[in-house]
């Protein structure tokens, strides 16, 4: 992945976000600490297997169209973030630093279900 952090990065990200993948790019936010944390950079590494796999632009039109799925039934847009199934892979799978090593292809598939599903908690 190709770091950026520079005014762009901080247009990209917002005041919400200190870091997000659009592979083959890592956007991380002005004043974050470089290298990432481990964690951090483990689950934008996710986020760039995920969207490797769904041919990068079904990746983001999969993202944007859950999300709304899940703004209409939360009402609420950080609730409507974590509920995604990519985020939910990624956030339940960071701390796991060889995750990617022993990943199955569409893992985030399984977090559509009930089953899969946690509910979303701020972080």
């Amino acid at each position: 992945m190709i770091l950026v952090q520079n005014r762009f990065s901080q247009w990209v990200l917002g005041s919400h976000y200190n870091a997000m993948c659009v592979w083959p790019l890592l956007f991380a936010k002005p004043g974050v600490k470089i290298p990432l944390n481990p964690e951090m950079l483990n689950h934008e590494k996710i986020h760039a297997r995920q969207q490797l796999e769904m041919l990068w632009l079904f990746f983001f039109i999969w993202y944007g169209l859950e999300f709304l799925v899940h703004l209409v039934h939360y009402r609420n847009r950080h609730e409507a973030y974590r509920a995604l199934s990519f985020e939910q892979e990624a956030y339940a799978s960071d701390k796991v630093l060889d995750y990617l090593n022993r990943r199955k292809a569409f893992s985030w598939v399984k977090y559509l279900t009930p089953a899969g599903k946690r509910r979303p908690q701020s972080r």
